[in-house]
């Protein structure tokens, strides 16, 4: 599924299209038919990110809201557009540009309060100037569920996938299974400052990458990562292979039905408080 930062450039990317201008909007697969006759005609205000959701904002309250989910992808170019292949939920057409969406798990024509109310059930987006990470350290501040869960749960940290939350918690030195509640307050700070620059890095690269200068493939001298997420990683899908900090082999194992990965030695399982008996 694609995360956050994915997100925000896809937004970028629609509103330097299209934003200003009239589109049309049509359904080729049928089952958005309803929807684009909705803002078929009409001029695309902006675009927003929030979290893993793009919102587009049509003239006359209109809000399209697309959640690609784990299959849903967007394809792009300019005009002519080509003849629809496979499975098309949508195929906007603006005048010098055209934009197509396929598999998404939501597309979707929504009025300003609905798109309130997703908003209002989403947590803190580390992308977002308005975003408030007070709020989701009280979320985990008050949790014991393993620090990876809740860096997972949109509704706590909106927009950070299974990659950042493995590599985030890496470079802080954190086991994934880590309670909430033993997290201060200044350690917290640290993570979201650091996914911050991490998820802005990913927006502006196209790519996610978060091992330091001395850890790249040029400061090390090893061959590049092979993936088909790309970016040069510590953890994420390094089973069995070597830290590139220590040497430990990397681990892996599932927690709240996910993968994780982690370092063994650079980062030591920590152990919830135990309640004091009355």
């Amino acid at each position: 599924m694609p995360e956050g930062h994915t997100i925000h450039r896809l937004a970028t990317r629609h509103r330097e299209l299209f934003a200003g201008r009239p589109v049309r909007a049509h359904s080729p697969q049928g089952r958005f038919t309803a929807g684009a006759t909705l803002i078929d005609g009409r001029v695309l205000l902006d675009t927003e990110a929030y979290g893993k959701h793009l919102l587009h904002h049509y003239e006359g309250d209109r809000i399209l809201h697309v959640h690609l989910g784990l299959y849903g992808k967007f394809a792009d170019g300019e005009l002519p557009a080509p003849a629809p292949v496979g499975q098309l939920r949508m195929v906007l057409t603006g005048s010098d540009h055209w934009l197509e969406l396929r598999g998404p798990t939501a597309c979707e024509v929504v009025d300003p309060a609905a798109a309130d109310l997703l908003r209002a059930r989403l947590g803190a987006d580390p992308l977002r100037d308005d975003a408030d990470p007070a709020f989701a350290y009280g979320r985990i501040r008050s949790s014991t569920k393993p620090l990876s869960a809740l860096l997972l749960d949109q509704s706590i940290v909106a927009g950070c996938g299974l990659i950042y939350a493995n590599e985030v918690l890496f470079r802080a030195g954190l086991s994934p299974a880590t309670p909430g509640v033993t997290i201060g307050p200044d350690t917290w700070t640290a993570i979201w400052d650091d996914l911050r620059a991490l998820m802005k890095e990913g927006v502006a690269r196209g790519r996610i990458d978060t091992v330091h200068t001395e850890h790249t493939p040029e400061a090390m001298r090893r061959a590049p990562r092979v993936d088909r997420h790309g970016g040069e990683v510590y953890v994420y899908r390094r089973p069995g292979q070597p830290c590139l900090v220590c040497g430990t082999p990397i681990a892996r194992g599932p927690m709240a039905g996910r993968n994780l990965y982690w370092c063994p030695a650079c980062q030591p399982p920590v152990t919830a408080p135990r309640k004091r008996s009355a």
